[in-house]
């Protein structure tokens, strides 16, 4: 099967399980030319993340042990959601960067959850030995087929909803998003990679050759900060994707209070970082260039309504 016909088969499979999210089109934030606008982050759990967790989960076969998963957080939620819903035991790991507010999201669900020193690759590492001592299903936050496929739903998705946009902008952390889109769109639309100048695996590994292990900081690296990028997401980067862009963490934190202050979205910075790169004027449409954004994520640290 291909791509395509993966993706059409698990967004019928999930589609009772997700929210299908939705898209605006707004010439607000400074911008001079309108944007169309995909809301993903009002998706179960605040991201896109739910899609892939629904769709590995509903296309296996999960043992007595149950799943476990690593993440910065949202993929950690997800997972926690979506192992409740089907009534799976989830163990969660996530490095002490996820952040009080993503620790208390995954709470919540009532997976069992272990925070753990350092950043995702630390969190990974205790994940893998779980799997191995329990033999619980690993679900990898964005490396493995199942999961980018379930992604690959929100552009769908998006397509059916009447897309018009020549060009999509999408933030990348380990790449499980844009590998899904990249995977749907074939090339049929421009799509550029949006990662912060301090957590930028795909654009490292674009530069190298190959993927290659980077340093991760700065205010999206709980969400965007992954080691090294996905080998299945840089595949189809080497086909498809049209342009890799940067952006530093004052235009993140400028894209993050220009969406509150003119449309009142409530996102944390991974969120907020592909429209950074229009803000910005890392990306420059062409004239006349139709363009979309992927808002991906909503679980800013702290937490609005903690008290």
């Amino acid at each position: 099967m291909t791509w395509t016909s993966d993706i059409e088969t698990a967004r019928a499979r999930i589609s009772a399980h997700v929210q299908v999210t939705p898209t605006l089109i707004t010439q607000d934030f400074g911008l001079t030319y309108p944007v169309e606008i995909k809301l993903e982050q009002l998706q179960h759990t605040g991201s896109f993340k739910a899609r892939g967790a629904f769709n590995t989960l509903l296309s296996a076969d999960v043992p007595k042990a149950g799943v476990v998963a690593a993440s910065g957080g949202n993929h950690g939620a997800a997972v926690a959601y979506a192992a409740q819903a089907l009534g799976h035991k989830a163990k969660v790991f996530v490095p002490e960067l996820a952040g009080a507010s993503k620790i208390a999201l995954i709470e919540r669900t009532g997976a069992d959850l272990t925070v753990v020193p350092g950043e995702y690759a630390n969190a990974l590492q205790a994940a893998q030995a779980y799997e191995a001592k329990t033999g619980a299903m690993q679900i990898h936050a964005y490396d493995a087929k199942p999961t980018v496929i379930g992604q690959g739903t929100c552009m769908a998705e998006w397509d059916a909803q009447g897309l018009a946009a020549d060009t999509v902008l999408i933030a990348v952390g380990g790449g499980g998003l844009i590998a899904g889109s990249l995977a749907w769109l074939q090339g049929a639309r421009k799509v550029v990679a949006v990662e912060p100048e301090t957590s930028c695996a795909l654009h490292a590994a674009l530069q190298a050759g190959t993927p290659v292990d980077v340093d991760v900081s700065g205010i999206a690296a709980n969400a965007l900060g992954a080691r090294r990028i996905g080998s299945i997401c840089f595949d189809l980067a080497q086909t498809h994707l049209g342009q890799s862009v940067l952006v530093n963490d004052h235009a993140i934190a400028s894209a993050q209070r220009a969406l509150w202050q003119d449309r009142r979205v409530l996102v944390e910075p991974a969120g907020a970082t592909a429209l950074a790169a229009l803000m910005s004027g890392a990306y420059q449409p062409a004239p006349q260039e139709r363009v979309a954004v992927l808002v991906c994520g909503a679980n800013p640290a702290p937490d609005p309504f903690d008290t």
